[in-house]
């Protein structure tokens, strides 16, 4: 994907998410009393800026995130310092999750300040240049503030549950059996409507996917093929380690981490068991998408491995 098309497609997707957000609310302000809404907007929106300023420390918990000095890695400091000037960025405090399953990820907020983390599990896995690419990657994330972006366009969403969920309970306590109708069906089409605003915002995170991918390139020599082996790399280590539990802490922010760990058995299923990383990436290669791989893209934080690594391999 060329780069103006992948920031066209992020812009189109960007304003048709706050477009649709704007017609629906309008609809709704105008047939419904505004007080009510817009105290209902303004409590989602209070809640969601709250879980954007202190999901740093919800992080750091789940996934046993800890500070890495410098002296206990001075080459991977090294590392962090040059690709971000590369970048154009301040150098973002450098964190290690102590967890063996290998991923990585970039977050913050105004009261941490950024952060880029790498997992134990990666360590371990990938070699210098991977890893580097890997960074590469969630410097990408935050010179592009996709934490920001997509926290802003993440809470449109709950904002219409929750006038949806208002309106069916407001119905239920109504008198009249016509009034009560008519709220339920306006909060059923109101989830539902949030329900359509995810798959879009689901699309914008493949997207700046994507686009922290190029940026990786860029910026790491033989980035293309780095990146490709790294994230070949991670997905077939992650299906022999991940344990249930993890999983299930995972899926709290796996929107953060490089490469999702849910989709980790499916997409190295048919993979060499003690393949190189190179061989792993071939492998993927010689693949195509099947119609499940489709849907299941399409209810995805993170592209299809395929098609992932197709479109870096066109960076080269």
């Amino acid at each position: 994907m060329g780069i103006w098309k992948l920031r066209l497609s992020m812009a189109g997707t960007l304003a048709l998410i706050f477009g649709l957000s704007t017609l629906v609310l309008a609809v709704l302000l105008s047939f419904a009393g505004i007080f009510d809404f817009v105290t209902l907007g303004v409590i989602v929106v209070a809640i969601n800026i709250a879980q954007w300023l202190f999901s740093p420390f919800i992080v750091d918990a789940f996934y046993k995130v800890r500070a890495l000095p410098e002296s206990e890695n001075p080459k991977l400091h090294q590392t962090v310092n040059e690709l971000s000037q590369k970048s154009g960025i301040n150098k973002p405090k450098l964190m290690i999750s102590q967890i063996p399953l290998p991923n990585a990820f970039a977050y913050g907020s105004p009261l941490t300040g950024n952060r880029v983390a790498v997992t134990q599990g990666l360590l371990g896995s990938l070699n210098e240049g991977e890893v580097e690419a890997v960074v590469g990657h969630e410097l990408g994330h935050l010179k592009h503030r996709d934490v920001q972006t997509m926290m802003v366009v993440s809470f449109l969403p709950a904002l219409f549950y929750y006038i949806g969920f208002s309106l069916m309970w407001s119905g239920n306590s109504r008198n009249s059996r016509s009034q009560s109708g008519n709220s339920a069906l306006f909060g059923i089409a109101f989830m539902a409507f949030s329900w359509i605003l995810n798959i879009f915002i689901l699309y914008l995170s493949r997207l700046r996917e994507y686009y922290a991918d190029r940026h990786s390139v860029t910026v790491v020599e033989n980035g293309a093929q780095k990146l490709s082996a790294g994230l070949a790399r991670i997905v077939h280590t992650t299906r022999h380690t991940k344990t249930q539990k993890q999983n299930q802490n995972l899926k709290a922010f796996k929107a953060l981490l490089i490469a999702d760990p849910d989709r980790a058995a499916a997409d190295s299923a048919a993979l060499t068991t003690e393949a190189s990383s190179q061989n792993l990436v071939n492998e993927i290669l010689s693949k195509e998408p099947t119609l499940a791989d489709k849907i299941v893209e399409a209810l995805s934080t993170h592209p299809n491995i395929i098609n992932r690594l197709r479109a870096i391999q066109e960076l080269n």
